[in-house]
């Protein structure tokens, strides 16, 4: 009798609805965890100035400032789309 489960006051129908919520809230949970994350898109300093619609000095002085954080690769200076779209998000309100 170790392998027998008995279940009282439930009706076949409502055994398998349970079942099926369950299996379709993990299915969905682990849908989510296995989506591909973004890559994180790098803007120039031209391309972050022109999406601001500001001078690369003012751009320039910005980064001083801490504004906007650059990352420098080689002689290269980048920004990060992300952080760009926050700083926006965050000032707006």
């Amino acid at each position: 009798m170790a392998d027998a489960i008995l279940l009282n006051n439930v009706t076949p129908e409502g055994l398998t609805e349970t079942i099926l919520n369950g299996v379709q809230a993990k299915l969905d949970h682990l849908k989510k965890e296995l989506q591909p994350q973004e890559p994180d898109e790098w803007l120039t300093r031209k391309e972050t100035a022109k999406l601001l619609k500001i001078s690369l000095v003012c751009l320039h002085d910005w980064s001083n400032k801490g504004i906007l954080k650059a990352y420098k690769v080689g002689n290269r200076t980048y920004f990060n789309r992300k952080e760009i779209n926050a700083i926006l998000f965050n000032s707006n309100r």
